[in-house]
């Protein structure tokens, strides 16, 4: 291997992400204009324009955000936040694990592509209400208007170019207590991360979606005779003669994790749905429209 080739397949990586970012943005207005504006999607008078509370500046957060008074009195940054701004606050996460880049078919979008398409439609359609929306982790504070749409669909087009880990758990940082939340995976992944994550969100007294995206074949486990599995990340491998003698476990150990997140979200007030990439992304959120909306 050449010097200079780890460079040039970054760049050559990065620009086929740059190329996805105006066809994801575009594949995502498109979806969003195609669910009807019901009451969700009116705007709102502000609930009210009580002081909620002071947080730390984040990155993104303008100087003329800052309130200095508070500020003065101790060495941080403070943004001082009111009633409407936490009540109309959608934070969102969108798994970039390696698992989400699985396909069982060139028919079929990756978990990833169909992940990003239903969060930034979604956005599209919450922004249009007059909703903040933002990414957890403090990776990008909430905000409404073109400019964050933008932000925010580039941000989601570049998050899975490098993940190397299969799977991921979701980020719970950085969600203001008593907003909305939207966290999209497979989640295959470790249910404890999971469930830290949902759990310590409840605790700050914020409520959302769980939407598991699944391939059909992770539905249905069609494999018969030999066959090698190989995770995406290249962590996991297993090789079996009998593929068809795994189907019932397989099968037992889904519905245990999907009943699992159906009990998670019960007991931390949240909602759980499941779409398949084999089924449209407008029913998915056209869904998806309606339990956000029925949250407020």
């Amino acid at each position: 291997m050449t010097q200079g080739a780890p460079s040039a397949t970054l760049r050559t990586r990065s620009e086929a992400e740059a190329a996805r970012l105006p066809a994801l943005l575009a594949r995502a207005q498109h979806l969003a204009g195609s669910v009807l504006l019901g009451q969700h999607g009116r705007r709102r008078a502000r609930q009210g324009d009580d002081f909620w509370q002071y947080r730390p500046v984040q990155e993104g957060d303008q100087r003329r955000q800052i309130d200095w008074r508070r500020s003065a009195r101790s060495d941080a940054e403070f943004v001082r936040e009111q009633e409407w701004q936490i009540a109309q606050t959608v934070m969102m996460w969108v798994d970039g694990g390696a698992s989400m880049r699985f396909s069982s078919d060139r028919t079929l979008p990756q978990k990833a592509d169909r992940a990003q398409l239903i969060a930034l439609a979604a956005a599209i359609l919450l922004d249009r209400g007059g909703e903040r929306v933002g990414l957890s982790g403090h990776a990008l504070p909430p905000r409404g208007g073109a400019a964050q749409i933008a932000r925010l669909a580039e941000m989601l087009a570049e998050s899975p170019a490098g993940a190397q880990s299969d799977y991921s758990a979701p980020d719970a940082r950085g969600l203001p207590a008593h907003a909305h939340a939207l966290f999209i995976s497979d989640f295959l992944g470790d249910l404890d991360g999971i469930e830290v994550a949902l759990t310590g969100a409840a605790d700050r007294g914020v409520r959302g979606v769980v939407m598991q995206v699944l391939d059909p074949a992770e539905e249905a486990f069609p494999y018969r005779g030999r066959a090698i599995f190989d995770s995406i990340g290249g962590t996991l491998a297993h090789e079996t003669l009998k593929a068809d003698d795994l189907r019932d476990r397989y099968l037992s150990r889904l519905a245990a994790r999907k009943d699992a997140l159906r009990r998670l979200c019960a007991v931390t007030g949240w909602q759980y749905y499941c779409h398949h990439t084999s089924a449209s992304a407008q029913s998915a959120l056209l869904w998806l429209h309606g339990a956000l909306g029925a949250g407020r």
